[in-house]
């Protein structure tokens, strides 16, 4: 028999719209965060026909030189697609454990009203 091995594939696409600013901090590590909330919206038909509409909300992470141009380009309402990875961080709080996922951006593109690419980072 051969071993099969996982590949541990952490990988996730996301298109929506920035819902809020996109922020831009330092922590004292030195390297530059960019932090800014995207809405995913999902249409579905039931089936008696009925369009079902859901949105999720997902918490993006840049960092570095994308960090950088995120901040500048990444407005409310912005159309943007993001290509990462998912990260978790874990912590207590009053006794009770706590966790969040975030979505890590490697590459990020904003599009116009029109649909054309503007920026593309990553």
């Amino acid at each position: 028999l051969k071993r099969v091995t996982m590949n541990h594939l952490n990988s996730i696409i996301l298109e929506g719209n920035i819902t809020k600013k996109a922020e831009l901090t330092q922590p004292a590590e030195g390297f530059k965060v960019c932090r800014f909330p995207l809405a995913v919206n999902r249409k579905t038909k039931t089936p008696n026909g009925e369009i079902h509409e859901e949105v999720s909300f997902f918490d993006v992470e840049a960092y570095g030189k994308m960090a950088e141009s995120a901040s500048k380009w990444c407005d409310k309402g912005k159309g943007v697609r993001v290509v990462g990875r998912l990260k978790q961080s874990r912590w207590e709080e009053n006794n009770l454990k706590r966790s969040k996922v975030y979505v890590i951006a490697e590459h990020t593109h904003l599009f116009h009203v029109l649909g054309y690419v503007l920026v593309s980072h990553g």
